[in-house]
């Protein structure tokens, strides 16, 4: 029912008018991000407006928004608390220049290598934090406007609930933003539901005089352009040692968080990012909000899929995004302020609807149990931790269960020929995971003076592979039989030690591999 249906045919009007809608979601997250940073209003917005324009103009997947990210902003606040903004701003422009090399060194295509349970349980575990990063919003006001609720990505602290009739306005509001989004498209698709749901609802509370919370509760956002500047922070190795960890930690997020975004996209599009583009896009954007006064980012899901929903395809969606939030910021900022966070609520609802994979209830019974558990693992770390971090708890969870899985495959099969000799034949691969599993099929007490042990259905992966031969050699050895391997590639017969001088050579027959060994 909440597919989202993405054409992969895009539009000058529908570029437009997804970039405004877009430039409308994106003011209330900015500003929440700033918040969990620690930081003014404005340094989120400057790095929503900065990261969204210039990785929309240069980066590698048209039609995704970039802007600052929660994932980020929690990594930012304890260095701001302790040292301050300014080193925030020479963070991110290190930052940048770490992901603008990774981009160079072609860095991004070890994307690949994340499997498609961790890629389910990224998005699921994604659209479950958009939606209760939402429920912050159903705080009661505070004294300085900022609703009461504190918020972070994820996760709601000490919400003083709204309560009564405050609560049920909010609630209604919500449901009929998220009605007029699903069922508008069965009328017409002239202009992006998303949009028309946020004008009828703001329309409907400013002529009807209903009291609900707005944009202007959360925070103004009237301000500047931004200005340059270079970060006020001594040029010394003590900065370097400061800024350095951070800048690591908040590249790795970034492009990990991006990278999987662009895949994301490219599924629902059924078109094809620049992984590598992209994180050079990103570093230079990072490098220059940093030099602007921005608080740096990186992709931001919920807004890709608020645009891709509402028919962005090409770049000018999110260069059309990021000049809209800037006139926001200059001139419209009492109208925006004015927009019921309601409408907004319901807007990412929806996207939550659309973002999570259902048919994963359908088909975790279908798939292995290690595939199962990857998923549920993934989703279960990305809601309690972090996106980044649970990618890669994801990837080294799966890499185990693949080697736990491949090292039951190795079989050795063992008969006597002819000539009276021993002929062991190795089927499957030899890698870290097999080596005991491979060992424990010789026993050189029992067989023929003469031994042969055949690779040609068998291959060499890693060094442990090589420490296996070597060991099985010395065994051989001491029990005083004649061994000979056969069929092991050059590369493998000049990494051997011990066994090297066993190995016998058939140019025409030997395969052709290379080993992975620091050697």
């Amino acid at each position: 029912m909440f597919n989202l249906q993405a054409s992969r045919v895009g539009s000058f009007k529908n570029d437009m008018l997804s970039g405004l809608t877009v430039a409308l979601a994106l003011v209330p997250e900015a500003v929440a991000f700033a918040f969990v940073a620690g930081v003014e209003p404005l340094v989120g917005l400057y790095a929503a407006f900065m990261v969204g324009l210039i990785t929309a103009a240069i980066g590698g997947r048209p039609g995704m928004i970039s802007g600052a990210t929660g994932a980020l902003a929690v990594v930012m606040v304890s260095l701001v608390a302790e040292h301050g903004v300014q080193y925030l701003f020479a963070t991110v422009v290190l930052m940048g220049i770490l992901q603008v090399l990774a981009g160079i060194f072609k860095l991004g295509k070890f994307i690949r290598m994340v499997p498609h349970p961790v890629m389910l349980g990224f998005v699921n575990g994604l659209a479950i934090v958009i939606f209760l990063a939402q429920l912050g919003q159903f705080g009661v006001r505070g004294e300085e406007g900022w609703l009461a609720g504190t918020f972070m990505e994820g996760s709601v602290i000490d919400i003083a609930w709204m309560k009564g009739e405050s609560l049920y306005m909010m609630l209604g509001l919500v449901v009929v933003t998220m009605a007029i989004i699903h069922f508008l498209p069965k009328l017409t698709k002239a202009i992006p539901s998303s949009l028309a749901a946020i004008v009828i609802v703001s329309v409907a509370v400013f002529t009807l005089d209903l009291d609900t919370h707005t944009v202007g509760d959360v925070a103004k956002i009237a301000g500047t352009l931004p200005a340059f500047h270079i970060p006020g922070v001594p040029f010394t190795l003590e900065t370097l040692r400061i800024i350095l960890p951070y800048s690591l930690i908040l590249a790795a997020i970034g492009l990990i968080e991006s990278l999987l975004t662009l895949r994301m996209i490219d599924e629902l599009t059924e078109t094809h990012g620049s992984s590598n583009r992209e994180c050079v896009g990103q570093g230079t954007a990072n490098i220059v909000t940093g030099f602007f006064g921005g608080m740096g980012g990186c992709a931001m899901i919920g807004q890709s899929m608020i645009n891709v929903n509402s028919g962005g395809r090409g770049r000018l969606s999110g260069i059309t995004a990021a000049l809209c939030l800037l006139a926001f910021i200059l001139f419209a900022s009492s109208l925006i302020e004015s927009i019921p966070v309601a409408a907004l609520i319901g807007v990412m609802f929806i996207v939550v609807l659309g973002t999570f994979e259902w048919t994963s209830f359908r088909i975790i019974r279908r798939v292995p149990k290690g595939d199962a558990f990857v998923l549920v693992l993934v989703s279960a770390v990305t809601v309690f931790t972090d996106l980044a971090i649970a990618v890669i708890v994801g990837v080294i969870v799966s890499a185990l269960i693949f080697a736990w899985k491949h090292a039951k495959h190795i079989r050795v099969e063992r008969k006597e020929d002819d000539k009276d000799s021993t002929v062991y034949t190795v089927h499957g691969p030899l890698f870290f995971g097999a080596t005991s599993n491979f060992l424990e099929q010789f026993s050189p007490k029992d067989d023929n003076k003469d031994v042969i042990i055949d690779f040609a259905d068998s291959r060499v992966c890693d060094h442990s592979g090589l420490e296996a031969i070597d060991t099985l050699a010395e065994r051989y050895m001491s029990s005083g039989r004649q061994l000979h391997f056969r069929h092991l590639s050059p590369d493998c017969r000049q990494l051997l030690k011990k066994a090297r001088g066993l190995v016998e050579v058939n140019v025409i027959e030997d395969p052709k591999y290379f080993v992975a060994t620091n050697n």
